[in-house]
């Protein structure tokens, strides 16, 4: 067993993804943008909106999960939650912080950050750099003609159904995601695209879901060559600079000189997170302005039907089914592989962030409360 204090950097970050990391130094990824990455900064505008608060309390409520019954202090401490918040009606019923962290601490998204490149993907069409999601992704990236990746449509990336072969799993030590993760830890500009040219096809584009953080890194590769601006920079000019946020973001790259990691490394604060779900909720209109395509939202937080199969997943977020015995409310997710999440529910306007650092990543983290349970029961609350 490696002593945690004695763990450099890199060494912890890798510990990290594998899920062998001692808390207090796990803690530390999540709250310090620089430690592992070099980073470009996500500006803000001015002037802050203020959130609203609503003169009630978030009521008490049961959370059935796998058969037990919790409450609210359960999810927040069997669950590692380090940030809570709920917004009702564009009130916020709920605002926690625990681990440590206080509201200005900007928190490490993981793979929330996915969601945020494909939102930005609808900016780009409806700013006309990119023509339709059904363009060829060799339109704008003439350098993979020829490669897995040719007839792969804007579209059919976006939904991870490249075909391209990926094993995202961060616990395997073999798996590309891992690979990828040493690409990023040695800062070499251009690797991982070189990486992805090299990747081998699986299926037909548009047949076979694999979830892949290398086809979000591809998403950024698109938008930086059909843009010509940097992630960090097109997010602040379109988005984060027109929202009020209190803060700065952050984002995580390939390289000091290089692309952001378009699929996870994105650092904000709870209440920003929540004003990005607002612009989302909002299917992507800031003071009457659209920045997203019309209907935009209602497409990418959609189900599929891929290959003959019912796959939860829309433009890289998650769909959230309703409970059981209840219909679905549209309801969809960006989340990231410790437990970070920014939950919209458009029936309801209902927006909940949630801030965890569980220990273990992805599937392998099996939180004792169900996050989807605390959703359904959340929103049943309040509704």
């Amino acid at each position: 067993m490696t002593e945690t204090s004695a763990l450099t950097d890199s060494q912890a970050i890798v510990q990290s993804y594998a899920g062998k990391l001692m808390p207090n130094r796990h803690l530390r990824t999540f709250v310090t943008p620089g430690m592992n990455f070099a980073t470009r900064t996500i500006k803000a505008g001015a002037p802050v909106r203020p959130l609203a608060y609503a003169d009630r309390p978030l009521p008490d409520f049961p959370i059935v999960s796998a058969g037990a019954t919790y409450d609210i202090y359960d999810y927040v401490s069997r669950n590692r939650v380090a940030g809570l918040l709920v917004m009702k009606n564009d009130e916020v019923l709920l605002e926690h912080y625990d681990l440590g962290i206080d509201a200005d601490t900007r928190w490490l998204s993981m793979s929330m950050a996915k969601s945020f490149s494909t939102t930005l993907i609808g900016a780009a069409i409806q700013d006309g750099y990119i023509a339709s999601v059904d363009e060829p992704l060799t339109t704008y990236l003439p350098e993979f003609i020829g490669t897995a990746f040719d007839g792969v449509t804007v579209k059919t990336l976006m939904q991870m159904t490249s075909g391209v072969r990926w094993s995202d799993d961060q616990t395997d030590a073999n798996s590309e995601r891992r690979r990828m993760l040493k690409m990023q830890i040695d800062q070499q500009s251009g690797a991982i695209m070189r990486y992805m040219a090299q990747r081998p096809r699986a299926a037909a584009p548009g047949t076979q879901w694999c979830y892949s953080t290398g086809d979000t890194h591809v998403v950024g590769a698109l938008l930086k060559a059909a843009t010509g601006k940097w992630l960090s920079d097109y997010l602040s000019e379109k988005i984060w600079s027109k929202l009020g946020v209190e803060h700065d973001g952050a984002w995580w790259l390939e390289a000091p000189d290089g692309l952001e990691v378009a699929g996870s490394g994105l650092f904000a604060t709870l209440r920003d997170y929540t004003r990005f779900g607002r612009f989302i909720l909002d299917d992507g209109v800031i003071d009457g302005t659209r920045i997203l395509p019309e209907g935009w939202m209602r497409e990418a937080g959609s189900p599929r039907m891929i290959g003959g199969q019912h796959v939860d997943y829309g433009y890289m977020w998650w769909i959230v089914p309703g409970a059981a015995g209840a219909p679905d409310d549209g309801a969809f997710t960006a989340r990231g592989i410790f437990g970070q999440m920014l939950y919209i529910n458009p029936k309801h306007r209902v927006i909940c962030v949630v801030l965890s650092a569980r220990s273990k990543p992805g599937t392998q983290a099996n939180p004792p409360v169900s996050d989807d349970a605390f959703f359904n029961a959340l929103v049943k609350a309040v509704a």
